[in-house]
């Protein structure tokens, strides 16, 4: 039986070859990624990000896994907020575990600094190194669409969360008025790219992670994947007309 293809971009690929292909565009854009998240968002993205972590509530001695967080900008957000928690009621400290495949996207992390909460390790979302029912919750932001395996992926977040875990999904999505479409697609193929080949000196990279938006299921399917790992109560909240969408579910 033929294995079915894996999407790169809009390129089908053999499964086994896509994480080299993305490993590829990742080390090339590590160190100008949070610069990435602005250009393909105006800069929104940080909104988007503020409302996560709010949503999310990190709490004192919560275990939180940040996964595909190699620059730690969602981290900071998770340990300064459990913290803040932790001055006003005592407990102790949090642990904000980032998992990245990228060694790249980990280093560029590394280099703007941490905090105490805070730990890094090259993994795979698709076979986390880490035990049954061990994390308070899991968050992966902008990542989820890069995977081979999103099921797969979806899985493990599932297997990796304590009874009662929360799971929190950010990615760009599909916006939910025409007018908002076209807009958002003549900025993202034109606009993004031409941005990327000036700032970045990579417009195929940009080119990829525009593509790889395109491909990713809209707000039902992905809703639905999520349903089908075993996540229970299931929400879609979307954040400027559907240009990102946070999916929250349980583990129950």
């Amino acid at each position: 039986m033929t294995k079915p293809a894996a999407t790169f971009g809009y390129q089908d690929v053999d499964p086994a070859e896509k994480p080299q292909l993305v490993r590829g565009v990742f080390d090339r854009v590590a160190k100008n990624y949070d610069l990435m998240n602005d250009l393909m968002s105006a800069g929104v993205h940080r909104l988007w990000k503020d409302a996560v972590a709010a949503r999310l509530n990190p709490q004192p001695g919560e275990i939180i896994i940040d996964c595909a967080g190699g620059t730690g900008d969602m981290a900071r957000r998770f340990a300064k907020l459990a913290r803040n928690a932790q001055a006003r009621r005592g407990g102790p400290d949090a642990a904000v575990h980032i998992i990245d495949y990228n060694a790249e996207m980990i280093g560029a992390g590394r280099d703007k600094g941490g905090a105490p909460e805070i730990t890094w390790t090259v993994g795979d979302a698709q076979a986390l190194p880490l035990p049954d029912a061990y994390a308070d919750a899991y968050v992966i932001s902008f990542g989820i669409r890069n995977v081979t395996d999103i099921d797969a992926a979806l899985r493990e977040a599932r297997r990796v969360l304590k009874p009662g875990g929360r799971f929190l999904c950010l990615e760009f999505s599909r916006p939910v008025t025409e007018a908002l479409a076209k807009a958002y697609d003549a900025y993202s193929f034109k606009v993004i790219p031409q941005v990327g080949e000036w700032f970045a000196k990579d417009r195929q990279a940009y080119q990829y992670l525009v593509e790889s938006i395109r491909r990713f299921p809209d707000q039902r399917r992905f809703a639905a994947m999520m349903e089908t790992a075993g996540f229970k109560r299931v929400s879609v909240t979307n954040f400027t007309g559907g240009v990102a969408a946070l999916h929250q579910g349980w583990a129950l």
